[in-house]
């Protein structure tokens, strides 16, 4: 009789464990963690590099539309040794899941391409007036790049708005000659050296969405 009344404990606590549900652990941007239910849990579709994870995009679109920015003052300007990054909460960068490091030689490596799956200025330029709102830009608009966070020649997502944010002008910018950003430079270094295979697509697309001024470096390429 003891024994099974042991074995009917056992039992029961086995199934109660069954019925428990799976969690799983989610960080926050202030890196503490959150348990969930599994089955609850949903977030934007990610993909792993070698510096963490980068937002995917939805991709090149035949007609692209307007896209909601963040709230107005909501972004705040980072900068280093004078030079602009984006507010990383709103613009953490995403990738376009049509560039992949197997198809870099007909996608980004291939001459022209990015300005088959650019949006039109009649998009961007609504954009960029909310976007300006957003990081609270007061300064000349066309000085001003309304620049993607991950290049499109970097294979970043055209039009997703975690991709893009307005760019003020760098250091020693002429008032009135438009947009002429340091950082472009960079992203031209970058993709050299990704159709060189110099360095493979993710870890240029991570360095660039980190800091664009130590891209170079932390990639052994300055």
């Amino acid at each position: 009789m003891a024994a099974r009344a042991t074995a009917a404990v056992a039992l029961t606590a086995i199934l109660a464990l069954a019925g428990c549900r799976a969690t799983t652990t989610s960080s926050s941007p202030d890196g503490t963690a959150h348990g969930a239910p599994a089955e609850a849990t949903t977030s934007p579709a990610t993909t792993s590099t070698a510096g963490g994870h980068l937002e995917v995009g939805p991709g090149p679109q035949a007609h692209y539309t307007v896209q909601a920015q963040p709230a107005a003052g909501s972004c705040h300007y980072r900068y280093e040794n004078g030079q602009p990054l984006p507010d990383l909460k709103c613009t953490p960068g995403a990738i376009s899941p049509a560039v992949t490091q197997a198809s870099i030689t007909t996608t980004i490596c291939k001459t022209g391409y990015t300005a088959t799956i650019r949006p039109s200025s009649y998009v961007t330029g609504k954009e960029k007036t909310a976007n300006a709102a957003s990081y609270g830009y007061t300064g000349r608009m066309g000085d001003a790049e309304y620049d993607h966070q991950i290049s499109l020649e970097l294979g970043g997502d055209p039009n997703d708005p975690r991709n893009l944010w307005v760019e003020p002008p760098s250091p020693g910018h002429k008032a009135g000659s438009g947009p002429n950003n340091d950082k472009d430079k960079i992203e031209n270094r970058l993709h050299t050296a990704v159709c060189a295979h110099t360095v493979t697509l993710a870890r240029a697309q991570s360095a660039i969405a980190i800091d664009w001024t130590t891209a170079l470096a932390s990639l052994g390429l300055s």
